[in-house]
């Protein structure tokens, strides 16, 4: 079956080496004994390759270094809300197919679990800067939002605005707040929250790591998709439904929920990096199931 593709922008690799790698787990690269500007430079050099350290992922190939890179993604309906989902992402790489090489026959370099944190794509030498969910923000920012029972009653009081999020209403709360008046505001919460319900109401505080910057980008993708500039380069991360994410690659790695990546020639015959997520397989117990309501 023809696959229809839709851009989702570019990235660009001027080191010469791309990665894809799992979101949550690109900061922890700092913390091994080799880092990933090294290990991903490696696996480029022999063409590409399967990166893999303790609960860190990544796969690592050769680029264009002088251009952006077209990334893009054919789509599947998800399981969960039939919403459109990513079935095969592509990326350009602006490097010839090697000559020697069968154009007809893709090459494996591994495979990927789903990062229910979401996927990360860029230069090799820029993640190396790529700040996590527990690092301090370049801008001394942080995003404030609060949710819940008594959600109402604490707008009422502390006031905030509606921030929409993937196409819906999403929590109350104010963005862009120095990270000191963040704490502040989110202490007042809970104290009033203790004070009066003591339970009913969720504070959560997000700092500008780079980890939220690409999700934040992505609030209003269809496809959850944000670019971001990290170390100096355009990356794009793509955030993943967390109910779609359930149904479909709930599990990752140790459930064997693996996705290959390859090395494909495109139409130009020049090299393309594509991870296939093969669509939800519905069986006759699947539909059974929808039927009485599971």
């Amino acid at each position: 079956m023809h696959e229809t593709f839709t851009d989702l922008g570019s990235v660009d690799a001027p080191s010469g080496v791309l990665v894809l790698g799992m979101a949550g787990w690109i900061d922890f690269w700092r913390e091994l004994d080799e880092p990933l500007p090294e290990r991903a430079r490696a696996a480029a050099s022999a063409g590409g390759g399967h990166l893999r350290e303790e609960l860190c992922e990544a796969v690592a190939v050769p680029a264009a270094d002088d251009r952006p890179l077209r990334v893009r993604a054919s789509t599947s309906p998800s399981p969960f809300d039939e919403e459109p989902t990513i079935a095969t992402l592509e990326i350009a790489l602006g490097l010839p197919w090697p000559e020697a090489a069968d154009r007809s026959a893709p090459i494996r370099l591994g495979d990927l679990p789903v990062d229910r944190c979401g996927m990360a794509i860029g230069d090799a030498v820029g993640l190396h800067a790529w700040t996590g969910m527990e690092d301090e923000p370049a801008d001394g920012l942080a995003d404030l939002f609060y949710w819940g029972l008594y959600e109402d009653d604490a707008h009422a009081r502390f006031g905030g605005e509606r921030i929409a999020q993937y196409g819906v209403d999403g929590p109350h709360g104010w963005l862009d707040l120095p990270l000191a008046e963040a704490a502040a505001r989110a202490a007042e919460l809970s104290a009033w929250r203790d004070r009066l319900h003591g339970r009913g109401l969720m504070v959560s505080i997000d700092k500008h790591t780079d980890y939220h910057r690409f999700r934040r980008a992505g609030w209003h993708h269809p496809l959850h998709v944000g670019a971001i500039e990290v170390g100096g380069c355009r990356v794009l991360g793509i955030e993943w439904d967390q109910g779609d994410h359930s149904v479909r690659h709930h599990g990752g790695r140790d459930a064997d929920q693996v996705y290959p990546v390859t090395l494909e020639a495109d139409d130009a015959g020049e090299m393309a990096m594509r991870w296939t997520i093969p669509p939800y397989p519905f069986d006759e117990e699947d539909e059974e199931a929808q039927q009485v309501g599971f």
